[in-house]
């Protein structure tokens, strides 16, 4: 399976969510997997966590993956308090995300 690389910026809210969405939907749509970079990433309104769960519902249905990488302790304490970590195969190196999808 091919896998393509984005990588978030400091925030993901309502200011930048349409890029984001944008940028990963267009991976997806060339047939690649989508590895979400978020180290740099230190918070994620409720808008960004909806285009993370719409990407990953849009890779499902295109037999594809959403991998999350380098979850921030902040986001990962928002994403456990709605729910949404249950949804997501997260990752705390890209190494560690590599050894899983290519195995």
């Amino acid at each position: 399976m091919k896998f393509e690389t984005y990588q978030l910026a400091k925030e993901l809210d309502s200011f930048n969510y349409q890029q984001v969405q944008d940028d990963v939907l267009a991976i997806l749509e060339k047939g690649s997997s989508a590895i979400v970079d978020m180290t740099a990433c230190k918070y994620v309104s409720s808008t960004g966590l909806r285009v993370l769960l719409y990407s990953k519902k849009i890779a499902a249905s295109k037999g594809l993956r959403l991998c999350l990488v380098g979850v921030s302790d902040e986001v990962q304490d928002i994403m456990d308090v709605t729910g949404f970590n249950s949804f997501f195969d997260c990752f705390h190196t890209m190494d560690e995300c590599l050894q899983a999808v290519n195995s």
